[in-house]
């Protein structure tokens, strides 16, 4: 694959993500998930936003740089202490709908993080860069997404750990 096609590649996958966080927005029965939901499409858009640019870059250059990708995705602590107030709020379950929709973003943010991977792989050393960067803030996403659905579903893990177990 050629950067320019992973570049447009990395537009569809980002464009699919936030359609679904756009559309749970506008689903979501509760004022938290809509406030989590609208987040994360925001954060898409700025990806979204970004790839056009760097897109631009690599057609008038022939070359992409990484500088300039952030994100909104707050620090560990800051998850935990809001998943904490979501339980607060809602005896630790959120609605069907949302629930429904951090299944949906699970699974295109495992699909996303795996194309970044792939491009990583493959791509010459001028463009890993760009997608490394991507790879690691979508992986961030991928575990915020399992931690709000780990904790929904009372699962006992958070980030994948086991917290506690039913078993002496």
């Amino acid at each position: 694959m050629t950067v320019e096609e992973a570049i447009k590649t990395s537009i569809e996958y980002e464009t699919k993500v936030r359609d679904v966080y756009v559309d749970a927005v506008s689903r979501s029965e509760q004022p938290d998930g809509k406030r989590l939901f609208q987040l994360m499409a925001d954060e898409e858009q700025h990806h979204l936003d970004y790839l056009e640019a760097k897109l631009a870059q690599w057609r008038d250059s022939g070359r992409v740089t990484p500088e300039g990708l952030r994100t909104a995705l707050p620090s560990g602590e800051t998850i935990a202490e809001g998943v904490a107030v979501l339980e607060d709020k809602t005896g630790g379950r959120p609605g069907r709908v949302e629930l429904e929709f951090l299944e949906k973003a699970h699974a295109v943010e495992r699909e996303t993080s795996a194309f970044y991977k792939r491009m990583v792989d493959e791509l010459p050393d001028g463009a890993k860069s760009l997608f490394s960067r991507f790879l690691e803030i979508e992986e961030g996403h991928l575990a915020l997404v399992q931690a709000q659905i780990d904790q929904a579903m009372g699962t006992g893990f958070w980030f994948d750990v086991q917290e506690f177990t039913l078993e002496g």
